[in-house]
């Protein structure tokens, strides 16, 4: 997978931007950048204490939302992400 949209360039010293990292980091989890976009992700992950602490941060909360299951949730838990997800949803759209 190609992010076309990304312009790498250097700001700070990194190739890419902490916002790019962001944006980039459900694709580096999943294996889905290119070698090239995954050696500039990685470079800047080890310049950048904020971006690691980021996606060690997503890959905890990966690890732990695959251990929980419908039941383990408490009905107004439940009703709360669910209103919190149709929020975000709404706005993304608009």
């Amino acid at each position: 997978m190609r992010f076309l949209w990304l312009r790498w360039r250097r700001v700070d010293g990194h190739a890419i931007t902490c916002r790019q990292v962001v944006a980039l980091v459900t694709a580096y989890l999943d294996g889905a950048l290119t070698r090239d976009e995954h050696e500039l992700f990685e470079a800047h992950l080890a310049d950048c204490d904020g971006c690691t602490e980021h996606v060690q941060q997503i890959r905890a909360t990966v690890a732990l939302t695959g251990q929980i299951r419908d039941d383990d949730l408490e009905p107004q838990a439940r009703e709360d992400l669910t209103n919190l997800y149709r929020r975000w949803l709404a706005e993304s759209r608009a």
